[in-house]
Formats: C-alpha cells, structure tokens, sequence
C-alpha cells in the first residue's frame, strides 16, 4: 500500500495540531503566589530582583565607592533582614536600533509580600534613578517558598 501526501493538507494539519497543543501551555497570567499551605516547610514571600546599570548618560560610570554607599545608606536601613548583590551584564536594543551593553549591579529581596515592602522597593528605584540620572531600574518579582 502506497501513502502520499499532500503538502497543502500537511501544513492544515501541523497547524491544527499545533492550535491543539498551544492550549496546554500554561500562560504567565497564571503563576500567581503559591498559597501558605503550599509551603509546607517554609513562608510565602516575594523574590524581587533590581537590576541597575552602572553608565550614566554623560560623565564617569557609576563608581564602586558610590554603589557601596547606596547599598549601605539607603538599601540596607530598608532591608534590614538581608540581601544579596551579584555583578550583572545588561544588554539590550536601544530606541536607534543599536545595541548596548552596560555593566550592571543586580540586588535580590525576599520580602513579605506587603505594601511596606513595595513602598520601600519603589523609594530605592526612585531614588538611584534620581541620584544616577538612569532611565529605569528593572524590576523582577517572583513568589517563592522561604525557608531558614
């Protein structure tokens, strides 16, 4: 017995079959925080990382004395219970079409997932871009299962 296929009819049904599957994907939308008896051996809390790039618009980079002194005099008073700052390298497609790379600084929370905690982290944004003269401050957040 001798099969043949037709292309037209085998791009209808990659593309049907494809449809099909897309529907088992989950979407972001639904990675919510996990509910506190879903950690069983730990809190609920929020994983937040801030991305800070270290070039400023005209003049010197952002110097290691000064990252120092933002981390110590405005990042610690806030987040007392403790942090973690790792080097980072930022890329990405400026608005010329061109691409640009930046030394950065990335700052990981895990924090309550509270209006005191957000407030704080949006002061630190405001205040570095102020201070820095940055366009922006990325912002990650995650739910995450803490335990010590």
């Amino acid at each position: 017995m001798k099969i043949t296929t037709n292309p037209r009819g085998a791009k209808v049904m990659m593309i049907a079959a494809a449809l099909l599957l897309s529907g088992c994907v989950a979407s972001p939308k639904s990675v919510t925080a996990p509910p506190a008896a879903a950690c069983v051996k730990g809190d609920a809390m929020t994983q937040t990382t801030l991305y800070f790039g270290l070039n400023r618009p005209s003049g010197p980079v952002i110097s290691a004395a000064e990252w120092q002194a933002f981390i110590d005099n405005d990042v610690t008073p806030k987040f007392k219970d403790g942090l973690s700052v790792f080097e980072a390298k930022g890329q990405w497609l400026g608005n010329d079409g061109k691409l640009a790379r930046e030394n950065s600084k990335a700052l990981l929370l895990i924090h309550a997932p509270d209006k005191e905690s957000e407030t704080r982290i949006e002061l630190l944004r405001s205040i570095y871009k102020q201070r820095f003269t940055q366009d922006s401050v990325m912002r990650v957040d995650a739910p995450v299962c803490v335990a010590f």
